[in-house]
C-alpha cells in the first residue's frame, strides 16, 4: 500500500458506508479540490446534504481542508488519499458497513460504464477497439483464483498512473480499468452453507473505489 492509499479499518468503514460520501469521495478525487456548493451541483443534492457528509468525511480522515480559494467564505475541500484499500481483515465485524460501501461502489462503476456508453459515439477512430465490456467465465480452485488476482494486479502496476503529479506522454488521455473478480458458490450437497470459508466478503479494492476506487 503506497502512501497515497488508505486502508478501512471497522471504524473508518462506517465513516465511509454511505453511498453519496461514496460518490463526493469520488468526484474529490476525480475533479479536484471543491465546495459543498459544488459537489452539490455536480450531485444534483442540497448543499445542506453535502455540507453534512464533507464534515463526516472530514471527521474520519478522507477529506481535508483546502487553503482558501478566491473570494468568499465557502470552504474547499480536497480527498486526502487517492485510492481506498478494503481487504479480509475488516469483513469478520463489519459485514452490514461492507455490504453498504460494497453496493455504493458497485453503483458507481455502473455508472461509469453508463458514461462510457454514452460516449461512444464521440470516441475518436484511432481509440476504437482500445476498450471492452465483455466477461469470462471459469470454474478455479482457490490456488488458480489468487494466482489470476495476483497477476491482474501485477499487469496493471505496469501502466502509469492518471495522477497529477506523474509526467505523461502527448496523446496521453485517462483510460479506466473496472476489475470485478466475483466468486459464486454452489450449494454443497447436505448442507445449508455454500462452499467457501462462510466468513464474508474479502478481497482489496474500492475501490472507486474509487478512485481510485480502487476506491
Amino acid at each position: 500500500m503506497s502512501r497515497d492509499e488508505v486502508r478501512l479499518s471497522p471504524t473508518s468503514l462506517r465513516g465511509l458506508a454511505h453511498p453519496l460520501r461514496v460518490r463526493m469521495l469520488d468526484v474529490l478525487r476525480e475533479d479536484g479540490p471543491a465546495t459543498a456548493t459544488l459537489l452539490a451541483q455536480r450531485l444534483s443534492q442540497s448543499t445542506g446534504a453535502t455540507s453534512y457528509h464533507l464534515r463526516q468525511l472530514a471527521q474520519y480522515g478522507f477529506v481535508v481542508e483546502e487553503p482558501k480559494r478566491g473570494p468568499g467564505r465557502e470552504r474547499w475541500w480536497r480527498a486526502a488519499h487517492k485510492g481506498t484499500i478494503l481487504d479480509r481483515e475488516v469483513g469478520r465485524d463489519a459485514l452490514a458497513d461492507i455490504e453498504t460501501y460494497m453496493r455504493a461502489v458497485a453503483s458507481l462503476y455502473a455508472d461509469r460504464v453508463d458514461r462510457w456508453v454514452n460516449e461512444l459515439g464521440n470516441i475518436p477512430e484511432e481509440w476504437e477497439g482500445k476498450s471492452t465490456l465483455s466477461d469470462w467465465r471459469f470454474r478455479l480452485t482457490v490456488a488458480e483464483a489468487t494466482e489470476l488476482y495476483e497477476a491482474v494486479h501485477e499487469l496493471l502496476g505496469r501502466y502509469r498512473r492518471d495522477d497529477p503529479d506523474v509526467p505523461a506522454p502527448d496523446g496521453a488521455e485517462t483510460y479506466v480499468v473496472q476489475a470485478q473478480l466475483m466468486p459464486f458458490f454452489q450449494q454443497r450437497a447436505g448442507t445449508d452453507q455454500p462452499a467457501g470459508d462462510g466468513n464474508g466478503p474479502v478481497g482489496d479494492g474500492d475501490g472507486s473505489v474509487g478512485g481510485d476506487d480502487d476506491e
